[in-house]
């Protein structure tokens, strides 16, 4: 009879990691600030856990929470970095120095 509380307690943390392994929905249309590739605006899809980027460049790619720090990082398979992003979603960094920051671009003046 011991065992029950201890089981229960290990799978209601075992469900609660799932429910906050992304602290923050990162969907949104991103301007490229620094290190770009390319000029068009970048695109993130959220769901659930999984993310569809579309780089500035126009390359496709999936990114998932990073295993070890999934409420602040993601990790891109394909490009085979990760990316830190602000708590508030609004800036994603990637690891070779790339910067997007989300929303429409500020017109210059000229």
């Amino acid at each position: 009879m011991k065992r029950l509380p201890l089981a229960i307690g290990i799978l209601a943390a075992l469900a609660g990691t799932g429910a906050s392994a992304q602290s923050v929905n990162l969907t949104g249309v991103y301007t490229c600030v620094d290190m770009c590739r390319g000029q068009l605006p970048a695109h993130v899809t959220q769901n659930g856990y999984e993310l569809n980027l579309l780089t500035e460049a126009g390359v496709p790619a999936r990114a998932w929470p990073d295993w070890f720090s999934p409420t602040s990082r993601i990790w891109i398979d394909a490009f085979n970095q990760g990316a830190v992003y602000s708590p508030d979603g609004m800036v994603i960094q990637f690891d070779n120095g790339t910067i997007w920051h989300r929303g429409v671009p500020l017109r210059r003046p000229r």
